[in-house]
Protein backbone atom coordinates (compact mmCIF):
# COMPACT_ATOMS: atom_id res chain seq x y z
CA UNK A 1 0.00 0.00 0.00
CA UNK A 2 2.80 2.21 0.81
CA UNK A 3 4.13 2.31 -2.46
CA UNK A 4 0.79 3.09 -3.94
CA UNK A 5 0.35 6.50 -2.27
CA UNK A 6 3.92 7.45 -2.76
CA UNK A 7 2.74 6.53 -6.65
CA UNK A 8 -0.21 8.64 -6.68
CA UNK A 9 1.94 11.77 -4.76
CA UNK A 10 4.72 11.35 -7.71
CA UNK A 11 1.71 11.50 -10.55
CA UNK A 12 0.56 14.36 -8.82
CA UNK A 13 3.79 16.37 -8.71
CA UNK A 14 4.42 15.21 -12.45
CA UNK A 15 1.58 16.53 -14.14
CA UNK A 16 2.04 19.64 -11.91
CA UNK A 17 5.08 20.07 -13.62
CA UNK A 18 4.33 19.22 -16.60
CA UNK A 19 1.89 21.88 -16.55
CA UNK A 20 3.74 24.78 -15.21
CA UNK A 21 7.41 23.63 -17.12
CA UNK A 22 5.54 22.05 -20.32
CA UNK A 23 6.93 18.28 -21.48
CA UNK A 24 10.45 17.58 -21.11
CA UNK A 25 12.48 15.36 -23.79
CA UNK A 26 11.87 11.65 -23.33
CA UNK A 27 16.07 11.94 -23.10
CA UNK A 28 16.44 13.80 -20.15
CA UNK A 29 17.21 12.06 -16.75
CA UNK A 30 14.95 12.69 -14.13
CA UNK A 31 15.08 13.16 -10.86
CA UNK A 32 13.32 12.08 -7.55
CA UNK A 33 13.93 12.52 -3.73
CA UNK A 34 12.95 9.46 -2.11
CA UNK A 35 13.51 8.94 1.88
CA UNK A 36 13.83 4.58 3.20
CA UNK A 37 10.35 4.02 4.90
CA UNK A 38 10.14 1.17 7.60
CA UNK A 39 7.66 -0.89 5.15
CA UNK A 40 10.56 -0.97 2.55
CA UNK A 41 13.10 -2.76 5.12
CA UNK A 42 14.15 -6.05 5.82
CA UNK A 43 14.71 -7.91 8.87
CA UNK A 44 18.69 -6.70 7.91
CA UNK A 45 17.10 -2.86 8.47
CA UNK A 46 17.84 -1.74 5.23
CA UNK A 47 15.96 -1.33 1.63
CA UNK A 48 14.59 -4.68 0.71
CA UNK A 49 16.24 -5.57 -2.94
CA UNK A 50 12.69 -6.36 -3.97
CA UNK A 51 11.85 -2.55 -2.95
CA UNK A 52 14.35 -1.23 -5.35
CA UNK A 53 11.96 -2.45 -8.51
CA UNK A 54 8.60 -1.16 -6.98
CA UNK A 55 10.73 2.20 -5.95
CA UNK A 56 12.27 2.72 -9.17
CA UNK A 57 9.40 2.18 -10.89
CA UNK A 58 8.35 5.36 -9.13
CA UNK A 59 11.36 7.10 -11.92
CA UNK A 60 9.24 5.74 -14.91
CA UNK A 61 6.33 6.94 -13.73
CA UNK A 62 7.58 10.78 -13.42
CA UNK A 63 9.56 10.72 -16.74
CA UNK A 64 6.84 9.01 -18.78
CA UNK A 65 4.13 11.61 -17.27
CA UNK A 66 6.50 14.93 -17.78
CA UNK A 67 7.69 13.71 -21.16
CA UNK A 68 3.88 13.60 -21.58
CA UNK A 69 3.78 9.87 -23.11
CA UNK A 70 1.36 8.64 -20.16
CA UNK A 71 -0.95 11.27 -21.29
CA UNK A 72 -0.45 9.97 -24.95
CA UNK A 73 -0.67 6.46 -23.82
CA UNK A 74 -3.76 6.85 -22.51
CA UNK A 75 -5.74 8.54 -25.27
CA UNK A 76 -4.82 5.55 -27.73
CA UNK A 77 -5.48 3.09 -25.34
CA UNK A 78 -1.78 1.63 -24.61
CA UNK A 79 -0.34 0.87 -21.68
CA UNK A 80 3.63 -0.29 -20.85
CA UNK A 81 4.54 -3.90 -19.75
CA UNK A 82 8.16 -4.72 -17.51
CA UNK A 83 9.52 -7.23 -19.79
CA UNK A 84 12.61 -8.12 -18.15
CA UNK A 85 15.15 -6.31 -15.66
CA UNK A 86 17.80 -6.50 -13.63
CA UNK A 87 19.47 -4.51 -11.11
CA UNK A 88 23.32 -4.43 -9.59
CA UNK A 89 23.72 -3.63 -5.84
CA UNK A 90 27.12 -1.71 -4.35
CA UNK A 91 25.91 -0.06 -0.89
CA UNK A 92 22.85 -0.57 0.98
CA UNK A 93 20.29 2.15 2.23
CA UNK A 94 19.23 2.38 5.32
CA UNK A 95 16.18 2.89 7.25
CA UNK A 96 15.46 6.68 6.85
CA UNK A 97 18.25 7.35 4.55
CA UNK A 98 17.64 10.10 1.91
CA UNK A 99 18.35 8.58 -1.58
CA UNK A 100 17.83 10.13 -5.24
CA UNK A 101 16.53 8.04 -7.83
CA UNK A 102 17.69 8.97 -11.24
CA UNK A 103 15.63 7.72 -14.34
CA UNK A 104 16.27 7.92 -18.19
CA UNK A 105 15.89 6.40 -21.18
CA UNK A 106 18.74 4.39 -22.85
CA UNK A 107 17.19 3.57 -26.25
CA UNK A 108 14.96 1.10 -28.08
CA UNK A 109 15.23 -1.87 -30.43
CA UNK A 110 11.96 -2.80 -32.69
CA UNK A 111 10.05 -4.88 -30.06
CA UNK A 112 10.89 -2.63 -26.30
CA UNK A 113 12.32 0.37 -24.84
CA UNK A 114 14.85 0.18 -22.22
CA UNK A 115 15.80 2.74 -19.06
CA UNK A 116 17.79 2.93 -16.56
CA UNK A 117 17.69 3.63 -13.15
CA UNK A 118 19.82 4.65 -10.28
CA UNK A 119 19.98 5.03 -6.82
CA UNK A 120 22.41 7.77 -5.61
CA UNK A 121 23.30 9.17 -1.97
CA UNK A 122 25.58 11.97 -2.01
CA UNK A 123 26.35 12.13 -6.28
CA UNK A 124 27.39 7.78 -5.51
CA UNK A 125 25.68 5.25 -7.00
CA UNK A 126 24.22 2.75 -4.76
CA UNK A 127 22.35 0.49 -7.09
CA UNK A 128 21.65 0.26 -10.78
CA UNK A 129 18.42 -1.24 -12.71
CA UNK A 130 17.97 -1.89 -16.41
CA UNK A 131 15.08 -2.19 -17.54
CA UNK A 132 13.42 -3.87 -20.98
CA UNK A 133 9.41 -2.52 -21.27
CA UNK A 134 6.70 -3.31 -24.27
CA UNK A 135 4.36 -0.64 -25.15
CA UNK A 136 0.30 -2.79 -25.33
CA UNK A 137 -2.75 -1.97 -26.48
CA UNK A 138 -5.53 -2.83 -24.16
CA UNK A 139 -7.27 -3.80 -26.65
CA UNK A 140 -4.59 -6.76 -27.52
CA UNK A 141 -0.77 -6.70 -29.39
CA UNK A 142 2.14 -4.59 -29.03
CA UNK A 143 2.69 -1.13 -30.23
CA UNK A 144 4.84 -1.25 -33.16
CA UNK A 145 7.51 1.92 -32.86
CA UNK A 146 6.70 3.59 -35.83
CA UNK A 147 3.15 4.07 -34.16
CA UNK A 148 4.50 4.84 -31.23
CA UNK A 149 7.06 8.07 -32.22
CA UNK A 150 4.18 8.76 -34.82
CA UNK A 151 1.96 9.46 -31.73
CA UNK A 152 4.17 10.93 -28.99
CA UNK A 153 7.38 11.91 -30.80
CA UNK A 154 10.73 10.36 -31.35
CA UNK A 155 13.16 11.90 -29.34
CA UNK A 156 15.88 13.35 -30.94
CA UNK A 157 19.53 12.28 -30.12
CA UNK A 158 18.28 8.71 -28.79
CA UNK A 159 21.41 7.21 -27.92
CA UNK A 160 22.32 3.48 -29.45
CA UNK A 161 21.91 0.57 -26.95
CA UNK A 162 25.13 -0.62 -25.46
CA UNK A 163 25.84 -4.65 -27.16
CA UNK A 164 25.84 -5.88 -23.25
CA UNK A 165 21.70 -4.71 -23.13
CA UNK A 166 21.12 -6.94 -26.06
CA UNK A 167 22.91 -9.51 -25.09
CA UNK A 168 20.86 -9.56 -21.64
CA UNK A 169 17.79 -8.98 -23.17
CA UNK A 170 18.24 -12.07 -24.98
CA UNK A 171 19.95 -13.88 -22.70
CA UNK A 172 16.85 -13.54 -20.16
CA UNK A 173 14.02 -13.49 -22.43
CA UNK A 174 11.77 -16.12 -21.71
CA UNK A 175 9.17 -18.27 -25.05
CA UNK A 176 6.40 -16.24 -26.36
CA UNK A 177 3.07 -16.47 -24.39
CA UNK A 178 1.79 -18.38 -27.73
CA UNK A 179 4.30 -20.91 -27.12
CA UNK A 180 4.79 -23.49 -24.28
CA UNK A 181 7.27 -22.93 -21.45
CA UNK A 182 7.91 -25.70 -18.95
CA UNK A 183 9.71 -26.28 -16.04
CA UNK A 184 11.91 -27.98 -16.62
CA UNK A 185 15.22 -28.49 -14.27
CA UNK A 186 18.33 -30.12 -16.27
Amino acid sequence: MNVLWRTLLVLVRARRRLRREGPIDPNTVTRIRLRVLPTDIDVLRHLNNGRYLSLFDLGRWDLLTRAGLVAAMTKEGWYAVVGAETITFRRSLELWQRFELETRLIGHDDRAVYLEHRALVGGEVYARAIIRARILRRSGGTVPHDELFAAVGRPDGLPDIEEWVHDWAAGSALPSTRRPAPSVWE
